[in-house]
């Protein structure tokens, strides 16, 4: 990308002496370029040009990188031979007229890439922000992972407005919230957003009906000195639900941004 401005923004430096003219030029080109892709001096976000969306929540950009949308998750389209989820095709196509083509920043958390190399990014456009956006229609729902938190707190307050508006995938059979009493077999393995009253509550675990909710050892830095849940409280919680050899069903919350007290 071209800056006319920048040669003249230059221009007053000549009479300053040649040490600081020397920093003050490149501290100015290091802005200059950080417009073209580089990273930014100020905040480390990052401007990328993007090429390809791949799906609602993942895109490449012109350099051949992949960028993963940070703190949500979008239904997930067909590949391979395994089916796509209600919406996944939308969402891909509601992110492509969003972004693609478009010159967009990436502001970063604490962990900037994830176990396969992506860039973990909230994305902004012109600054609309795009993570939020897909939130907000109901085309994405929160998806938070450790120790990347910083929006979160934001983004679940869009999720919940998308909720009560039943907007998007909150319509479908697929991602409606469950009631912890009416779990089905065909929900097995699933992340899901679940509903219920607390019963036999402890300090790492309480249940839901017949779900049984803990936090896994190496999680429990984050919550503190415990969950703070009481009996007869109403919670949702979300996660992957599974089931024991005992044929208990279960559900690990992994950051505090996993459970809501209603």
């Amino acid at each position: 990308m071209k800056c006319p401005r920048t040669a003249n923004s230059l221009e007053p430096l000549r009479r300053t002496p040649n040490l600081v003219r020397g920093l003050l030029i490149a501290l100015a080109w290091q802005a200059h370029t950080a417009m073209a892709g580089t990273l930014s001096i100020i905040g480390g976000d990052r401007y990328v040009r993007v090429a390809h969306i791949i799906d609602g929540d993942t895109f490449v950009t012109k350099r051949g990188e992949k960028v993963r949308l940070l703190g949500i998750n979008t239904p997930e389209i067909m590949h391979d031979e395994q089916p796509g989820e209600a919406l996944g095709d939308a969402a891909r196509a509601r992110l492509a007229q969003l972004i693609a083509g478009h010159l967009v920043r990436l502001a970063f958390d604490r962990d900037k890439r994830d176990d396969y190399g992506r860039l973990l990014a909230q994305v902004y456009d012109r600054g609309r922000w795009i993570n939020a956006q897909l939130v907000e229609e109901g085309i994405a729902h929160v998806y938070t992972f450790a120790p990347n938190f910083r929006w979160a707190p934001a983004l679940l307050q869009r999720e919940r407005q998308a909720r009560r508006l039943g907007l998007g995938i909150w319509r479908t059979s697929r991602f409606m919230v469950l009631s912890a009493n009416r779990l089905r077999p065909s929900h097995l393995g699933q992340f899901r957003l679940v509903q219920g009253t607390v019963t036999h509550a402890a300090r790492w675990r309480f249940r839901l009906g017949k779900l049984h909710v803990s936090v896994p050892r190496k999680y429990r830095a984050y919550f503190g000195h415990g969950l703070t849940v009481k009996h007869g409280a109403r919670v949702l919680v979300r996660g992957k639900l599974r089931l024991s050899r005992q044929g208990t069903w279960f559900l690990a919350l992994h950051t505090p941004f996993d459970l809501e007290v209603e």
